[in-house]
């Protein structure tokens, strides 16, 4: 190793560095940076995690599709680099969305540095139909646009030439997320059918900081480091094995033994850490109250804020949907999905620990002001807009990324909570399901909310993800008009905004249906949400589109559907139809009730059904 190398290993080793090789194997680079492999089949979608450093994800399938067309591999030197050449021999495509994901950063601020080569086309001087080939998409890392519209050739002069792009990003929440997304641009055919979608060579991130993990220094010798991990997993494992001996000791009953069965066992708390933390649980620190206990502020030993929610009720079935929502959440992680921290089971207490969003749920937000005549939290029109964008992106993850895919089965705003940017998370993953996607429907007892609720599944208890859109479509036309889905006029009538909102499209007068608060607001993208909304809401699931698919319809990246007709179920629901919903006093919600497991800061009335609750 040259002078100079050495000094710029000193430099890796003061830094967290991670680095992948894509779709290829390891590539040792010239500063003898290892890259490691990822050679994968994918399928149409998969989600892979590697060596616990990296994951990625792949979700498309080509159309005429002929031949392995995941890796791309070629012999030809590629120049204008200064990394080994051997990097770019190999890379990864994807028809449509392709992510790499960091695993376990500290967080802090990265470079991000993305390593590509046109290995697929010829030259355009090559005179050939091949050399008309151009490959389109956009760069998103940690959910923020970074390139639109990126072609390789065209930006490094041609093809086989490399190109590197460098990117300043924060981590925040202990992972790094580099999303490349095919949206329809270039060509498709060339130079052989089905042959397009984004190519990446090799990615890696490097922290813009020191860690503050003492005495792990990268380039040393790890024999000590791997037999001091190997000795306290062991010590870890032991004391888990002893912990649930104790608790399955202690505990007697059937369901206490399915409760230490979870699969993905979360942390767990004592009720004394929990009660020291909202000090006793104290009404100062509380932040509503549902159906099945009331959800208190805390702040953790380690200085963590969260919400702590008591599950007051200790039947059998609460007990279960207890351990869905555990089982559920522990498994999935993404930016549009609230975080759990860990639970608390002792006795017959069941205490789940959430993090803690500074801007409660959704509905509070648009509704109280309705209520109470004042809100602190204003939504403007971009921090709507954005709030649909992000809950479908949540959704799209728990119905295409996420293995196993999930259905959450109550998609509503109150389940809908919002950090201090107002940035959505879902939440409430009590009513959700896990979904075989070899099936084409599941069918189940129903369980939601009225007005939420897809035709399908009120009616027959059939169950897809195409439940899930229905709720989305309610939820984005409230977030419109700032008005609950169901609600009372002063006079007691009652007032379905779905039906309000087919009256106004069909007289070309869509724009009525936004909050008149709003002030200010961008026409176009108000009616592009109307339109998805009433898109999500058909009456036929197979008219519904996918999340994936509204996703792309809201940025604008697709053509939205417009030959769409009024459901029929609307004719048979009976509800006073308001073909002017801003004229007159403010609404007044109709009844109001908590499904079976109320979101983290629901404040709600307790519920009065068994599984079927009405309202918000």
């Amino acid at each position: 190793m040259s002078l100079c190398q050495e000094v710029e290993h000193d430099k890796m080793n003061d830094l967290q560095f991670t680095k992948q090789k894509c779709g290829g194997p390891e590539v040792i680079g010239r500063s003898g940076i290892v890259y490691e492999p990822e050679n994968l089949v994918l399928g149409p979608a998969k989600f892979y995690v590697m060596n616990e450093r990296w994951a990625v994800s792949k979700v498309g399938l080509y159309a005429d599709k002929t031949g392995k067309l995941d890796l791309e591999g070629t012999q030809a030197q590629v120049t204008s680099t200064n990394e080994n050449p051997e990097l770019f021999h190999t890379a990864r495509m994807s028809p449509g969305s392709l992510r790499y994901y960091g695993l376990g950063l500290e967080n802090g601020p990265y470079t991000v540095t993305l390593q590509f080569a046109e290995i697929g086309f010829p030259n355009r001087n090559s005179r050939t139909w091949a050399g008309l080939a151009r490959r389109v998409f956009d760069i998103y890392i940690q959910g923020s646009l970074k390139q639109k519209d990126f072609n390789i050739a065209k930006e490094a002069g041609g093809v086989d030439r490399a190109i590197v792009r460098t990117y300043s990003v924060n981590v925040s929440e202990n992972y790094l997320e580099v999303h490349l997304f095919w949206a329809g641009k270039g060509t498709c055919c060339i130079p052989k059918p089905g042959y397009y979608g984004p190519l990446i060579a090799a990615v890696r991130a490097a922290s813009d900081f020191t860690p503050t993990v003492p005495g792990v220094r990268r380039g040393e010798n790890k024999t000590g480091l791997i037999a001091g991990i190997t000795v306290s997993a062991a010590v870890v494992v032991l004391i888990l094995l002893v912990s649930i001996f104790y608790m399955r000791k202690k505990s007697r009953s059937d369901d206490d033994e399915e409760l230490l069965g979870i699969g993905h066992r979360p942390v767990t708390f004592s009720y004394a850490e929990l009660r020291g933390a909202t000090g006793d649980f104290s009404s100062c620190n509380k932040l509503g109250e549902g159906g099945f206990g009331q959800v208190h502020k805390g702040t953790l030993m380690d200085g963590r804020v969260v919400a702590v929610k008591q599950i007051a009720v200790a039947s059998k079935y609460v007990k279960h949907q207890f351990v869905s929502e555990i089982a559920t959440i522990s498994v999935v992680q993404h930016r549009n999905l609230v975080k759990l921290h860990g639970c608390c089971i002792e006795g017959n207490r069941r205490i789940l620990v959430y993090e803690y969003l500074e801007n409660k749920s959704l509905d509070q937000a648009l509704f109280v002001a309705n209520l109470a005549g004042k809100n602190d939290l204003h939504l403007d029109w971009p921090t709507r807009f954005n709030i649909c964008l992000g809950t479908a992106r949540g959704l799209a993850y728990l119905h295409e990324e996420s293995r196993p895919r999930i259905i959450h089965r109550d998609v509503k705003s109150s389940n809908i909570l919002l950090d201090e940017t107002c940035c959505p998370k879902i939440s409430d993953f009590g009513l959700a399901k896990l979904y075989d996607e070899n099936k084409t429907h599941i069918s189940t007892r129903v369980a939601g909310t009225i007005g939420y609720l897809a035709p399908e599944y009120a009616l027959r208890g059939r169950l897809t993800e195409k439940a899930d859109v229905f709720g989305f479509g309610v939820v984005a036309l409230e977030i419109v008009s700032g008005k609950p889905n169901i609600y009372n006029t002063p006079d007691g009538e009652m007032i379905y905004l779905l039906e309000s909102a087919w009256t106004l499209h069909e007289n070309n007068e869509s724009s009525g249906l936004v909050d008149p608060r709003l002030g200010d607001f961008n026409e176009d993208e108000a009616i592009r949400l109307i339109q998805v909304a009433l898109l999500c809401t058909q009456a036929s699931a197979t008219l519904r589109p996918s999340m994936s698919r509204v996703v792309a319809m809201l940025t604008g990246d697709v053509e939205i559907e417009t030959d769409i007709s009024k459901p029929s179920y609307l004719t048979e629901l009976g509800y006073k139809n308001m073909t002017n919903m801003n004229e007159g006093n403010a609404m007044t919600p109709g009844p109001v009730n908590d499904p079976m497991f109320p979101s983290p800061y629901s404040v709600a009335a307790p519920m009065v059904s068994d599984l079927i609750t009405e309202g918000r």
